[in-house]
């Protein structure tokens, strides 16, 4: 019981990072025109560096090697889902808005692997855990559109259509990599930071060129968007996927999305404190939802 509130303590850190990655957007739209998929890159780029320097500190290179052996496919196929799916959200917020993108990227996740747990569910006791989860997802995805309602982002983007079909396949590459992650993290031996590495690294180097060919600007030498990058890629990516990870360990893979849906909670009340948006009753009531479905996740 310590170690599963532990794990879901570890995701649910994880989720408040990336709450601050919208704020951390905004920002860089107002000092710089890179492009969405640079900033994906940079952020995947920045967090791999970081993370291969911890590895090296901590002398986890033994680890890396050892994952990187026994599952290099998987480990891969983690990271680079990881940057797919950051990519396609983004380019869903930026062609329908924040909100359908988030409601729909996010909510779809918890839904999926919800049902996963379901069909796998065999034994009574196991069908009446999922049945739970369940409940708790409804309570979640309904905290969840309450939220992104009232967060002053309901414009509708120049582009709706493409906008949805890019926050669908956002929200199923999420729940594959979040339950391809937590098997692999249930095999022997398999550190959670030799994970976050390994995959980081291979969503980097993945991502990178293809935002090169998407095209620039690449550099700058605004301080703002310099540090802003660096934040998202050491606390939002490098950090929170390292926690996330962690968390997995001893966290369904299905209750550790519902505990990230704290990312809009956190967004939402960082744009109501730093960038004075009101949250009012809709928000107020979304938000206690979220918490609540997160709160019965601890059994």
């Amino acid at each position: 019981m310590s170690s599963t509130r532990t794990g879901l303590f570890s995701v649910c850190l994880a989720g408040i990072l990336w709450g601050t990655g919208g704020l951390a957007l905004e920002i860089l739209r107002d000092h710089s025109s890179m492009s969405v998929l640079t900033v994906s890159a940079y952020r995947m780029l920045i967090a791999a560096i970081a993370l291969v320097a911890a590895s090296l500190v901590l002398r986890r290179g033994a680890q890396l090697v050892a994952l990187a052996r026994a599952h290099p496919g998987r480990a891969a196929a983690v990271g680079l889902g990881t940057g797919v799916y950051q990519a396609l959200y983004f380019g869903s917020v930026a062609t329908a808005g924040v909100t359908v993108a988030t409601v729909v990227s996010l909510g779809l996740a918890p839904v999926i692997l919800a049902v996963v747990d379901l069909v796998r569910a065999r034994r009574r006791t196991a069908a009446r855990g999922t049945v739970r989860l369940t409940v708790v997802v409804g309570a979640a995805l309904s905290g969840l559109v309450l939220v992104s309602a009232a967060s002053g982002a309901s414009a509708v983007g120049p582009r709706p259509v493409l906008g949805l079909v890019l926050a669908v396949a956002s929200g199923s590459v999420y729940a594959a990599t979040t339950a391809l992650g937590g098997t692999l993290l249930a095999s022997d031996g398999v550190d959670p930071l030799a994970l976050t590495t390994v995959a980081t690294t291979a969503g980097a180097v993945g991502l990178v060129p293809v935002a090169l060919w998407g095209g620039g600007p690449f550099v700058t030498s605004d301080p703002t968007t310099l540090v802003t990058l660096a934040y998202l890629g050491i606390f939002t990516m490098a950090l929170a996927y390292g926690l996330f990870y962690a968390g997995l360990r001893t966290t369904r893979s299905g209750a550790a999305v519902v505990a990230t849906l704290l990312e809009p909670v956190t967004a939402a009340i960082a744009a109501a404190v730093v960038l004075g948006e009101r949250l009012g009753v809709t928000g107020i009531v979304g938000s206690v939802l979220i918490l609540a479905a997160v709160a019965g996740l601890d059994e």
